[in-house]
């Protein structure tokens, strides 16, 4: 049964429907994250998906309404929201290049200088935070408001249990946000950003509040109530950055599997965009190797084969 037609006549909810038919029957789910109990205790089979369009209607399937742990996810939202503040002087203190390397790597900081790769691996995503807080005074609870605005969820919030457990986990990331300041690429005292840092990667969000959050970045940078937050141009480039870098050192499988930019988190979760289209998010907590979605990548491929929705 071919569902593929055109953009303007296209209805998401059957292809949403038969995508999840087929990622029931599909094997192999992966692992859901264990370093963090919050996230080891969901259930791999667990499977949401929801499309956002422009004008914020919303379709889905599964558990699309579940709340799940952002983690990474959220690293997108806080780099538009200091992009809007600082512009390019931003590009200064953080690359736009691949790792190649796990997110939470820390080879490539001291011959770069404590400058790193990107903002979606963990340093990177340090650094925007770092330059968040100093600008609005909590990078974390801007982050939240942010989010609440977008999705329409006015209870959306951390979860400061997984706040805490990452925190009690997180040495490697105190070791990378050391290692910067010693670079000087880190204004706030390291606890105070770590603090932040974790609190913004706890906040709990459903697809459907994820789809709809992510809404700015298919309109080229205007929020859902009309107004701008970037311009087109830094629309553009945080899609690209997410194309390139925003499933850790699988970009490259990711961009040839679906073709869209997209950016996942360890919770399961992952967002795309079709730019001037709609937005989406998938859930499911099995991780493969490298931190992403089993399920939800392959339902993602699903969707811009079924559509022909894609920036190729």
């Amino acid at each position: 049964m071919a569902i593929m037609t055109t953009t303007s006549s296209l209805t998401f909810q059957p292809v949403l429907e038969r995508i999840a038919e087929e990622m029931a029957r599909t094997p192999g789910r992966g692992r859901p994250a264990d370093y963090i109990p919050a996230l080891a205790a969901r259930d791999a089979r667990s499977f949401g998906m929801a499309v956002a369009e422009l004008d914020g209607t919303v379709y889905g399937v599964g558990d699309w309404h579940e709340p799940f742990s952002t983690q990474s996810i959220t690293k997108v939202f806080t780099l538009a929201l200091d992009l809007a503040r600082e512009g390019d002087e931003l590009w200064e203190h953080v690359g736009r290049e691949p790792s190649g390397n796990p997110f939470n790597s820390l080879v490539q900081l001291e011959y770069e200088n404590g400058i790193p790769r990107n903002p979606f691996i963990n340093a990177g995503a340090l650094v925007v935070t770092d330059r968040l807080q100093t600008r609005s005074g909590d990078a974390a609870g801007e982050l939240r408001d942010f989010l609440r605005a977008e999705s329409g969820n006015a209870v959306l919030d951390f979860d400061l249990e997984v706040a805490a457990s990452e925190s009690a986990h997180g040495d490697r990331n105190a070791a990378l946000a050391h290692f910067m300041a010693s670079y000087g690429n880190i204004d706030n005292p390291v606890p105070t950003l770590l603090d932040q840092y974790f609190r913004q990667c706890s906040i709990t969000a459903s697809c459907a509040d994820l789809a709809l959050a992510t809404g700015f970045l298919a309109r080229h940078g205007v929020r859902a109530d009309g107004t701008r937050l970037l311009s087109r141009s830094q629309a553009k480039q945080v899609n690209a950055v997410m194309l390139t870098c925003g499933t850790y050192d699988a970009a490259g499988e990711f961009a040839y599997r679906v073709g869209l930019p997209g950016k996942s988190g360890v919770g399961g979760g992952i967002i795309a965009v079709v730019p001037g289209r709609c937005t989406l998010c998938v859930w499911s907590p099995g991780l493969d190797e490298r931190g992403n979605s089993v399920t939800g990548v392959a339902a993602l491929e699903r969707f811009t084969t079924l559509t022909g929705l894609s920036v190729f």
